[in-house]
């Protein structure tokens, strides 16, 4: 470490915490690392430390992102930050047994072995206190069910990058209907060829122009639905 080189562990819980929300944006994976295990040591609660320094950092990486100013290599970074911060967290909030802001089954459609956008979506949504169970690329139907069944998620995203792969999302969603489980979870669907009216043509709840635009969907979901439930 150089004199001049920045010591996380002297600095108090406020400016820390604004140190990690930069560290991250900065996509420095290590230092993110560090402050976790910091806050950790001195007390704080893991959900305190997802919150306020990891999820937050997210959301202003996400605003850039949706604003134009960050760009997919960027965020890809900030994402993989957040990650290291999360394999420190994960098991401690699982056993404090901390709230989830919901759960998400993501993953390519048949056909489909692009990945970077969902990746980035699981990352952020993660990031934004989501349960993510990603089940990959090249999924067919059956791949989708059995998640849907084993994990009972309340979101269900399905990403493409071909044209010719796009209506699969269609076949997915109407094997879905024909178990009568459609309504079971809200359905999203992104990828570069598609728009809001193809979302609306395979019978999708909303089309996720990007990862940032994803989670504020996602977040307003659950938002209404726990309004739903409560009244």
């Amino acid at each position: 470490m150089s004199d001049n080189a920045l010591n996380l562990s002297d600095l108090n819980n406020e400016d820390l915490v604004q140190q990690m929300r930069d560290d991250l944006y900065d996509g420095l994976k290590d230092e993110v690392e560090e402050g976790t295990n910091i806050l950790l040591a001195r007390g704080w609660s893991p959900y305190d430390v997802l919150t306020q320094a990891l999820v937050e950092g997210m959301r202003i990486v996400g605003e850039d992102f949706r604003d134009g100013i960050l760009f997919v290599p960027e965020v890809l970074l900030s994402a993989n930050a957040m990650k290291s911060g999360m394999n420190i967290l994960r098991p401690l909030l699982a056993e404090s047994g901390a709230p989830q802001q919901g759960k998400l089954v993501i993953g390519t459609v048949k056909g489909d072995i692009h990945d970077i956008g969902k990746n980035l979506v699981g990352m952020m949504m993660e990031g934004a206190g989501f349960d993510v169970i990603d089940i990959g690329i090249n999924n067919p139907v059956e791949n989708y069910l059995a998640a849907i069944e084993e994990h009972k998620p309340d979101i269900l995203g399905m990403s493409a990058l071909l044209t010719t792969t796009m209506p699969y999302m269609k076949v997915v969603i109407d094997a879905m209907k024909e178990r009568g489980i459609r309504n079971d979870c809200f359905v999203l669907v992104g990828g570069a060829p598609l728009n809001e009216d193809f979302g609306n043509a395979v019978g999708a709840d909303a089309y996720c122009r990007d990862a940032a635009i994803t989670v504020e969907m996602a977040k307003d979901f659950m938002k209404r639905r726990h309004n739903i439930h409560a009244g």
